[in-house]
C-alpha cells in the first residue's frame, strides 16, 4: 500500500470533484479562499485553504472560526446578516449539534491564514453540490442548538462540481 495514497497527499495534488470559491462579507473584503472536495472510497477529503482572516496581531487573540456545510444555495443576504440565505447547517440526518452533516472542524488561524484537510463520512460530494460553505467569527462550541454559537457569517461561498 502506497502511504501516499492513505494520507491524501497525492489526493489534493489532483483537480477535486467539488470546489467552493469563498469571499468575505463586505465587513470583511480580504477573506478569499478555496475549499476542495475529493471523493475517495474512505469518505470525503475536504482541504481548505483561506487567508485575509481577522488578525489581532498576538498570539493570544482569537483565531478560531466556525466552519460548516449551509442547507442554503446562495451566499446572499441582508443587512443584518449578509449570508443569511445560506439558512442553517445542513443536517440531512435531523442530528443535534455537533453531529450536523453540515458540522467540520473549525479553521485554527496562522496570522490570517488557514489550511485544513481532513476526512469526512458526514455527506458524500453528490450530497453537498450547490450548498453554502461557511466562515464564522467565533468558534464553534459544538453544543449550543443548533448553531454552536459561532457568531456571525463572515464569508461564503457555493460547492460546485469542478468540471474535468
Amino acid at each position: 500500500m502506497n502511504r501516499m495514497n492513505c494520507s491524501g497527499v497525492s489526493l489534493i495534488q489532483r483537480q477535486p470533484q467539488a470546489a467552493a470559491v469563498l469571499t468575505g462579507s463586505n465587513e470583511y473584503p480580504d477573506i478569499y479562499g478555496v475549499v476542495r472536495f475529493y471523493s475517495t472510497k474512505n469518505g470525503t477529503l475536504v482541504y481548505a485553504d483561506v487567508e485575509g482572516l481577522p488578525y489581532a496581531g498576538n498570539r493570544c487573540s482569537q483565531e478560531v472560526f466556525g466552519f460548516h456545510i449551509h442547507e442554503g444555495e446562495s451566499c446572499t443576504g441582508n443587512a443584518d446578516d449578509p449570508f443569511a440565505d445560506a439558512k442553517t447547517h445542513l443536517n440531512n440526518d435531523n442530528c443535534g449539534h455537533p453531529f450536523h452533516t453540515g458540522d467540520m472542524p473549525p479553521l485554527f488561524g496562522n496570522k490570517g491564514k488557514s489550511v485544513s484537510v481532513f476526512l469526512t463520512n458526514r455527506f458524500s460530494i453528490e450530497e453537498v453540490i450547490g450548498k453554502a460553505v461557511i466562515i464564522h467569527g467565533s468558534p464553534d462550541d459544538f453544543t449550543t442548538q443548533p448553531s454552536g454559537n459561532a457568531g456571525e457569517k463572515i464569508a461564503c461561498g457555493i460547492i460546485r462540481p469542478v468540471m474535468r
